[in-house]
C-alpha cells in the first residue's frame, strides 16, 4: 500500500498485541491522515480503538509496521519534543492533588518550558485563554476533585488546547457532556481544524462523527480497519453489523442523522 508523503499521521501495515502468541487486537491497519482534517475512529468495545490512540502516541510500539508522525517514525520523537506534536485528551484522569484548573490546565505548556521552568506570563495567558474557549473559564480557581464529570473532560480539553499541539488525539470526548456541551464540543474541533490542528477522535456517537469528521477509521474486530470518506465507510449496512442493530441513515435540514431501533 502506498502512503501519502504530506501525512501527518500514517500506519503502515500495523500490527499489535498486548500477549505473545494470541491474536492481535490491531491487524494490519493501514491510513494516511492529512494536517487539518478530522478523523474520527469507530468501533465496538474491544476493537482497539484506544490502543491506537497509544500506539499514535508513542506510548506503544507496534509488533510490526510502523507509525509516522510526518514521515519520521513516532519512536524517534524525544519525549518533549513529541509534546510538542501531540496533545491527548483522555476520558479520565486520576488527580492525586487538590490543582486549581487553571493549574491543572498549565500543565499543557510543560512541552514549552526548559528543564525545571516554571510558567510564566504568556503561559498564563495561553492556559485561560483555553479555559474560555473550553467554556469553563469561571471554573479557572474551582478545585479539581469539585468538578462534574463533564467539567473534568471540558478542562482535559482546555490542557490539550494549551499544549498548542500540530496533532490532538481526543479518547470518547463526548462521554461525559450533555447535549449543550457536545455541541460546543463540536465547535471548538471545527475551529481548531480551521487553525491548522489536525485531530484523532474515537466515538461512539455516530451523530457527533457525521458532525465534525472529514475522514472515518472503521474497526471491527476479525476484520481489517476500513479508512475513507464518511459517504463511502460510514453507511447502514456497515454501522448496522457494527452496533448489532438495524441502523438507518436519514437527512434532516442538509444533514445526516442516525436513527436506530
Amino acid at each position: 500500500m502506498t502512503h501519502d508523503r504530506e501525512a501527518l499521521l500514517t500506519f503502515r501495515d500495523v500490527t499489535f498485541g498486548y500477549r505473545p502468541h494470541h491474536p492481535p487486537v490491531l491487524d494490519c491497519v493501514n491510513f494516511s491522515l492529512r494536517p487539518g482534517r478530522v478523523l474520527a475512529i469507530v468501533g465496538p468495545n474491544g476493537a482497539g480503538k484506544t490502543t491506537l490512540l497509544a500506539l499514535a502516541l508513542g506510548w506503544l510500539s507496534p509488533w510490526r509496521g510502523d507509525v509516522l508522525l510526518a514521515g519520521r517514525a513516532i519512536q524517534s520523537y524525544k519525549r518533549n519534543e513529541r509534546g510538542r506534536w501531540l496533545a491527548l485528551v483522555p476520558q479520565s484522569e486520576h488527580t492525586p492533588f487538590d490543582y486549581s484548573a487553571l493549574e491543572y490546565v498549565l500543565m499543557g505548556r510543560a512541552p514549552h518550558l526548559p528543564p525545571l521552568g516554571i510558567p510564566g506570563p504568556v503561559d498564563y495567558e495561553i492556559a485561560l485563554d483555553a479555559l474560555a474557549r473550553a467554556g469553563i473559564a469561571a471554573l479557572a480557581n474551582r478545585p479539581v476533585p469539585q468538578l462534574s464529570g463533564g467539567e473534568r473532560q471540558l478542562m482535559l480539553l482546555a490542557r490539550a488546547i494549551a499544549q498548542q499541539p500540530r496533532l490532538m488525539l481526543l479518547d470518547e470526548p463526548t462521554a461525559h457532556l450533555d447535549l449543550h456541551n457536545k455541541a460546543r464540543l463540536i465547535q471548538i474541533m471545527r475551529h481548531l481544524r480551521a487553525q491548522g490542528v489536525t485531530l484523532v477522535m474515537t466515538n461512539h456517537e455516530p451523530d457527533v462523527v457525521l458532525a465534525v469528521a472529514d475522514d472515518v477509521l472503521l474497526m471491527e474486530a476479525g476484520r481489517p480497519p476500513v479508512f475513507g470518506l464518511p459517504d463511502e465507510v460510514f453507511t447502514e449496512d456497515a454501522l448496522s453489523r457494527i452496533y448489532r442493530l438495524p441502523i438507518r441513515l436519514i437527512e434532516v435540514n442538509g444533514r445526516k442523522q442516525v436513527v436506530w431501533t
